[in-house]
């Protein structure tokens, strides 16, 4: 049996990959593929199993924008728990997308449900905190909405200094938190969970993590009030 039986050409594995010819040198290059088996000073052949790790290694690139350096740090240590990573990612959004385009509510029902002015709705859109497309806005810019109509009913409005720019204080604590969990979370479930049971676990944590950050929140807000009464008291 040839040593080649099975294997590709160049011209084979760039087909098959959607990949060109030219890339797959480039990554050949930068030890992001093993070598191939050669035959000649101008001919190699190169297996089956390149076409995924090709077409892992284009996605990485393109969609998770990773550098070709860390790229090789994922395919030298484990490509598959990479593809799984992607994998989850990909289905969890999925998911997170139809959820969220079946239960948008369109902006006129918002502003006949919410005392909320339109230029502060408007504003909101502009920070990037709410995001509506043509449809409307979805859950979790409705769950914004309704929180900021029950703060402007409580009190805290332009009156006493209270401005859509407090939204921003809140986005830019939580942004690295949820950068952290998510690569905690992916990390461990991509190493040890299939990826039906990874989607089902991050899908159920969702409401649940909510309650914990508002709860330790309300302790958080308590205590430091404490601490400002025995400092100034």
């Amino acid at each position: 049996m040839s040593a080649t039986e099975g294997m590709l050409k160049m011209s084979e594995l760039a087909e098959r990959s959607g990949v060109s010819a030219g890339t797959i040198k480039h990554y050949l290059r930068e030890g992001l593929l093993p070598e191939p088996v050669r035959t000649s000073r101008n001919m190699a052949y190169y297996p089956e199993e390149f076409i995924e790790r090709i077409r892992l290694i284009k996605r990485l690139q393109e969609e998770r924008f990773m550098p070709l350096r860390l790229i090789r740090q994922v395919m030298s240590e484990d490509p598959e728990r990479a593809a799984r990573l992607i994998e989850i990612e990909d289905r969890i959004l999925d998911r997170a997308i139809a959820a969220g385009e079946a239960s948008r509510v369109s902006r006129t029902e918002v502003r006949k449900a919410y005392d909320v002015p339109q230029n502060v709705l408007e504003r909101l859109e502009e920070l990037g905190v709410l995001t509506p497309n043509a449809r409307g806005y979805d859950a979790d810019d409705v769950k914004i909405i309704e929180a900021i109509s029950r703060f402007r009913a409580g009190g805290y409005d332009e009156a006493i200094g209270f401005t859509v720019y407090d939204t921003l204080r809140y986005r830019e604590a939580l942004e690295p938190l949820v950068q952290e969990e998510v690569g905690v979370l992916l990390s461990r479930l991509a190493g040890e969970v299939e990826v039906d049971r990874a989607v089902e676990i991050l899908t159920s944590g969702a409401e649940p993590l909510r309650d914990l950050i508002g709860a330790m929140h309300s302790k958080l807000l308590l205590a430091e009030l404490r601490r400002a009464r025995g400092e100034h008291g």
